[in-house]
Parts: structure tokens; sequence; C-alpha cells
């Protein structure tokens, strides 16, 4: 009973230092400054969705680590639902809004997976200019950047083996992965 009671314990914490990389990685100043994304309630969202969906679809790329995945987004829920009970959003119309954030990054899950799958990053520009961008025209040269870096963190993420089980995150430098 101490056994499993101990291996809980460890996955939780794993997982809170995967997250805890996450967060750090998604408030990176050079998202905001160098990479133009909006410093918008949104525009912090958008960068959350997208660095749990990379990490995510990592975890659910192996047998061995899809039931991490879920403990992941599970742990994102988690958080989401404290921060809208934080700005004070009442106990009745939290499941509703919790409903529309699953909704936002299964949405988004799907339409990164066959953006990702493509040939040419002409997809995954798109749907980062509609999603982090807000749609905004003219940000095409914005939205390439963030794009090579979110295919540069899909190949960092990749090469991961057993780190990423321990909870080692490292993410690569959004300006340095975006040249």
């Amino acid at each position: 009973m101490f056994q499993s009671l101990r291996r809980l314990r460890q996955r939780r914490e794993t997982i809170d230092r995967l997250y805890g990389a996450i967060v750090a990685q998604a408030r990176a100043p050079a998202f905001y400054a160098d990479l133009g994304v909006p410093d918008t309630l949104s525009g912090r969202f958008d960068m959350m969705v997208l660095h749990v969906y990379l990490v995510y679809r990592r975890l659910a790329s192996e047998s061995g680590t899809r039931t991490m995945g879920q403990a992941l987004f599970d742990r994102f829920c988690s958080d989401m639902d404290g921060t809208l009970r934080e700005h004070g959003v009442g106990d009745l119309a939290v499941p509703r809004k919790m409903r529309t954030i699953g909704e936002a990054f299964y949405g988004r899950a799907k339409v990164y997976d066959a953006a990702l799958a493509a040939a040419d990053d002409a997809a995954l520009v798109a749907a980062l200019e509609r999603n982090v961008f807000g749609g905004a025209s003219g940000l095409a040269a914005r939205g390439r950047r963030l794009a090579a870096y979110v295919r540069r963190t899909e190949a960092v993420l990749t090469q991961l083996g057993a780190e990423i089980v321990d909870g080692s995150l490292a993410f690569p430098q959004p300006v340095e992965a975006s040249a």
C-alpha cells in the first residue's frame, strides 16, 4: 500500500515538474517581446495550450508515456480551473468555462497535428496566425518564426528519452529556434 502511494506521489511530482517547465517556457518574455505574441490573457493562454500540446503530443507518441500525457492534461485543467476561480468565476460557471477550455485545447491539437504532419509549414503558420495572433493580417513573418520554433521544439522533445519520464524538459530558446 505504501509503495503505491509513493509511486503516486512521485508521478504527481514528475507531472508538476513537467508542468512547471511548460509554464516557465510559455511565459518566456521572448515570445511577447521578440516574436510578437500578444501579451494578453488570450495570448498567454494560447502559449500555454501550444506548449502543453507539444509535450502532450510527445508523451502520447509512446505507449509507455501515454498515461503521463493524460496526467499532464489533467494538471493543465486543474490549473485552469483554479485560475478561473481566482478570477472570480462562480462555481456554476466554472464547468461551462472548463468545457470551453477543453474544446479549445482539443480543437487546436487537431489543427496542430494536421499542420505538423504536412510537408511544408503553410498550414502550421496559418494555424498559429489564427490561434496565437488572433487572425490579424500582416503577421506572416511572426507566424513563420513561431512555426520554426514549434518545429524545433518538436524535434527537441522527440529526442528526449528517459529525461521526460523523470520530469526533465529543456525547451529551445524562442528567438534562437525561430531564426
